[in-house]
């Protein structure tokens, strides 16, 4: 069953679409991130222009986020007020993110740059998602131990940072830390949901845990609630830019929400090591198909495109 999308300007089988978001939002509930890795991918793979997919998939990010989100605060795991800061920084990030976005339009070069970035970022953190999760399951199986390097030139630049002004509890996580360390952290993200269609989970989680060392039952929970702010506000600049397709995104919407619940309650009854060893294949994966994608013969070697 086709229908016609408005802005997209292409006919798309519903039911494709229907799966995409029942899959990105599983993916979202079990692993604390938007899904938007996957979705803007998916939906540049079955022709969708990457502006659009970019646009819609942020929007989805809302629906599946929040869902997965309502359950965590049930069980008292979210920062609010870690949550706050880092939503502040987003803000911010996505606005600069916007002009970024709209000077690549106007260049024409916004589809490459969108695989370029994806492949460039998805193939680093995958891969060093992987090897670290490697890593931890020899430990745990085979007692293998791993030389820490402790006074490595980023660990030092780490600790200088978190000595910075502005230090503010946040009894939540356990953790005492400057402002200012959330906060670049989270405009860094805040510019990658607007180039990429992301909300960032899959960045921000390991950063959570790695720099801002916050409790881990907390991670997943304090991460669905920033990417909810930041997505939002994505999604209106990215909608003032006419890059949102309405009816695309509604379908998502449709079936991310019932996705998210069934991955965020499936995430409390598998091993952790083992999800982000899946998560760091499904990672790979993507980055492997957007990466063949550059060096394959477009199915239209041309496109017509109103210039706003």
């Amino acid at each position: 069953m086709q229908i016609y999308l408005p802005i997209a300007e292409i006919p798309i089988n519903i039911i494709t679409i229907l799966m995409f978001g029942l899959i990105t939002g599983f993916i979202a509930g079990m692993f604390g991130i938007g899904g938007g890795f996957l979705a803007t991918p998916l939906l540049i793979f079955v022709g969708i222009p990457p502006a659009i997919a970019v646009a819609t998939s942020t929007n989805q990010i809302i629906a599946s986020s929040t869902s997965g989100l309502l359950i965590h605060l049930r069980k008292g795991n979210v920062d609010i007020k870690m949550g706050l800061v880092l939503v502040i920084g987003g803000f911010f990030g996505s606005f600069i993110g916007i002009y970024i976005f709209k000077f690549l339009q106007k260049t024409g070069q916004i589809d490459i740059a969108v695989s370029i970035i994806y492949v460039v970022f998805l193939g680093t953190i995958g891969l060093n998602m992987l090897i670290n999760s490697i890593k931890q399951l020899l430990e745990s199986k085979y007692q293998i131990t791993w030389e820490k390097e402790h006074d490595s030139a980023f660990a030092r630049c780490i600790a200088k940072a978190k000595k910075m002004p502005l230090q503010v509890e946040f009894p939540k996580s356990q953790i005492t830390v400057s402002l200012f360390v959330p906060i670049i952290l989270s405009m860094l993200i805040g510019v990658l949901v607007v180039l990429m269609g992301i909300g960032g989970g899959f960045l921000m989680i390991p950063a959570m845990i790695s720099i801002l060392k916050m409790r881990s039952e907390v991670v997943t929970g304090t991460s669905l609630f920033q990417i909810i702010f930041i997505a939002a506000n994505a999604t209106f600049l990215q909608a003032m830019n006419n890059n949102l397709d309405i009816v695309l995104a509604a379908l998502m919407i449709l079936t991310s929400a019932i996705g998210s619940q069934i991955g965020t309650k499936t995430s409390y009854k598998i091993d952790t090591e083992r999800l982000r060893s899946f998560l760091a294949l499904l990672i790979l994966a993507v980055c492997l198909k957007m990466l063949i994608s550059l060096f394959t013969d477009p199915a239209n070697i041309y496109s017509l495109e109103i210039i706003k």
